[in-house]
């Protein structure tokens, strides 16, 4: 880029070039991420023999084994009902916790004690929430639910929180100056506000449980895991792929699930409109291939 300045003097700019400070900062680092390489033993021969290995293991998978679709089928179901009780359990706790943990409307006392036990159920992972909750009550669904009901209420009520955080105070005014008690407050100037990106929220987590319930069936809190698990251990390989292929399908359509369910609220889109949007589309796709 080229500028000229008061004297007439050519003045060429960079704008993209980095200050030393970025050039030591990105040299510092690639010395850190060669020396990390080399004290975990990460060798290009290893990665080529582990690369071998990942063939031969892929070949032992392939063709899947639905033989036993009904155990696959019972774990599939236990951990979609793991995700769901989670997720409600998580949106009814997270809703109060995310309300109280708003400093624009809450004192200190109340947003911070919120706030903290937000932070304590995001510090550890579900995988290892749901082991401390197995040694408590037991193997089974009730410690997979308890476990996702955790890290739900640390995600959402995080972003539940920040989401209050950043509404206008203008329509909060608003309502309070009619003289409207605090829930009415909230009903009318601050749920509006937030509805929105909270439906996004949900929908997210509820994905994102019905992922995690398979993790934490490996640690024995019911659902799929334990029978992925037991394939593993059996090295029944052809199962694996199985169990796979039935969890990332069960995932799609989740998926799907949850953009429905957004374009529900948000968009007021019923199940007919849904699909008779859907069949629009190709034909619009064709429209425009044609001109």
């Amino acid at each position: 880029m080229v500028n000229l300045n008061q004297s007439g003097a050519v003045i060429r700019y960079k704008p993209f070039s980095q200050s030393l400070k970025v050039k030591v900062g990105f040299f510092v680092l690639l010395i850190y991420v060669v020396y990390a390489s080399l004290q975990l033993d990460f060798t290009y021969s290893r990665f080529i023999s582990g690369l071998d290995h990942a063939s031969t293991f892929f070949d032992r998978m392939f063709p899947p084994n639905f033989e036993r679709s009904r155990i696959l089928i019972k774990g599939m179901v236990e951990s979609l009902q793991i995700a769901v009780l989670a997720s409600l359990l998580g949106i009814l706790i997270s809703l109060p916790i995310g309300l109280l943990g708003a400093r624009n409307l809450m004192p200190s006392w109340a947003s911070w004690p919120a706030r903290s036990l937000v932070a304590f159920c995001r510090a550890l992972h579900p995988v290892i929430v749901a082991i401390l909750f197995v040694k408590a009550v037991g193997f089974g669904a009730l410690a997979g639910i308890l476990a996702l009901t955790v890290a739900s209420i640390g995600f959402i009520g995080k972003l539940f929180t920040e989401a209050i955080e950043e509404i206008s105070i203008k329509q909060v005014e608003a309502v309070r100056a009619t003289g409207a008690s605090f829930a009415n407050i909230i009903i009318f100037s601050v749920l509006p506000q937030v509805f929105a990106r909270f439906v996004g929220f949900a929908t997210y987590q509820f994905d994102s449980n019905l992922r995690n319930s398979t993790m934490v069936g490996i640690v024995g809190a019911g659902g799929i895991g334990g029978t992925l698990f037991s394939a593993f251990q059996r090295f029944d390989y052809d199962f694996v792929a199985a169990i796979l292929i039935t969890i990332i399908a069960v995932i799609m359509i989740g998926e799907m699930f949850a953009g429905f369910i957004r374009s529900v609220f948000l968009d007021n889109i019923g199940l007919s409109d849904l699909w008779r949007k859907q069949a629009k589309r190709p034909l619009a796709s064709k429209g425009a291939e044609s001109v």
